[in-house]
This record gives C-alpha cells, structure tokens and sequence, in this order.
C-alpha cells in the first residue's frame, strides 16, 4: 500500500544506493534504503527529491526498511532562496525531535501546509511550525493562561515567560528572564503573527523553548538562516547609502 510522504534527507548509501530520512503521514520518520537508486538504469532515478509529494511503499525489518514502490503527487514546493533555507529548518527539526517510528499526522499535515506558505510569509510559517511540533511531542507551550493564576493572559500585560511552566505577569515589578507582552503570546496562540514585536518575542520564546529540548549542537539551518538575514540587511544599508550618495 503506498503511502503519503516527504523525503527529508539522503544520503549515499554502499555503491549506488541511497539511505532515505521519510516522514509519513500514518508511520511518523523512517529510515528506508533505496537499492541502486544512483544507478543510471534505476527506475526512481531524479524522483526522490525533497520538498516534493510522494506516496511510498516500503518493507520494514529491523530499524531500516527497503523501498518498493513510489509515485509522484506534484511538483515540488520549494523554490531557491530563503523559502528553500527555511523548508531545510523544518527538516532538520524533524530530523532531530521527531523519533524514528512514531507517527504524528497533525504534524505531517502541518508540514505540508508549511512548504505551500513559506513563499508567501516565511517567519510566521515557521513559529506556527514549531509551536506544532512542541504540541505534537508533548511539550506544547501555555500561551493563553497565566501559568500561576489560572486567569486569561491579558494583552496589555507583560509576562514573565518560564519554560516548561507557563506566563507570569511582571507588569510591577523586574523580571530577570524571559519577557514578552501577553499580546504576542496571544498572537502565537491564535495563529495571527502579523506585526513585528510579535514576530520578533515569539521568535525569542520558541527559540529559547526548542533549545530546551536540542540539547546543545545548534542547528545547521538556523545558523545559515542568521547569516541570509545579515546578508539581506548589509544589502540594503548598502543600497540606502549609495542612493544618498546620488547628486539631488
């Protein structure tokens, strides 16, 4: 039976096959060979590319399993550029949270929903990602409540955000650690992050939440992500200087 699926990673695998990192919609990340796929007589030769929509049959013995079967259900999602480096962020945190044989449909469907709208707005695509995923293993975050009184978090307050427990309103007093106004908790919590102080606190929280559970190896894709946006901002300070510049 083929089944709903996106390739995450491959790699060379002995003299010309590939080792496959899959997610599946019913069977969550698995490893699969695919023998002489690098052939060039293979019948799946150029298919098995990331990003694209798959149905995928498999056998499974042990921790790795072998392909058998595979149909394309479109084109590829992703582009060039920065929806690819942010469509690679969600991979490798898949890669590195999701465990092997551990199937989260919710997830699946959230990734693919993921891939279609990184073109149209990348940042907000990848926290309601990764609020997802914190959701789908178990560590979902309390975003709405106020973790030591149970009331509804207010947004014209501040809140000190503790990890692994929840918002604690500071609006009278310091807070020594992570800050951040109930309004963009109560934005990440309805799905809506469409201004920048919002955008950038839940960028902080869910950075400081993944971390939790990353452990200490930084992400590959975070960190070429840092230098795309230093890049972009060198760009266009280069850009506003030289206009100035030009005689009136």
């Amino acid at each position: 039976m083929l089944e709903p699926a996106w390739i995450l990673h491959h790699y060379p695998y002995r003299d010309s096959s590939l080792l496959l990192e899959v997610f599946s919609r019913q069977y969550g990340r698995l490893g699969l060979i695919a023998r002489g796929a690098r052939s060039a007589k293979s019948r799946w030769r150029g298919q098995l590319q990331g990003f694209t929509p798959l149905l995928l049959s498999w056998s499974l013995r042990g921790e790795l399993g072998t392909l058998t079967g595979l149909e394309l259900l479109g084109l590829p999602c992703i582009g060039v550029g920065r929806p690819l480096l942010g469509a690679s962020y969600l991979n490798e945190l898949i890669m590195r949270m999701v465990p092997r044989h551990d199937p989260h449909p919710a997830l699946f469907d959230a990734y693919a929903q993921a891939l279609q709208d990184l073109a149209i707005n990348e940042e907000p695509v990848l926290r309601l990602f990764e609020k997802c995923l914190l959701q789908a293993l178990g560590y979902g975050l309390l975003l709405d409540r106020e973790a030591d009184t149970g009331l509804p978090v207010s947004a014209d307050s501040r809140y000190e955000y503790r990890l692994e427990r929840g918002p604690i309103r500071c609006d009278n007093g310091s807070a020594d650690g992570l800050v951040v106004h109930g309004s963009s908790l109560l934005a990440l919590s309805n799905g809506i992050l469409d201004d920048p102080v919002s955008r950038r606190e839940t960028r902080r929280l869910m950075r400081a939440a993944l971390s939790l559970y990353l452990g200490s190896r930084p992400l590959r894709t975070r960190e070429v992500l840092r230098e795309f946006a230093a890049l972009d901002l060198t760009k266009v300070l280069t850009e506003t200087s030289a206009r100035v510049r030009e005689p009136g």
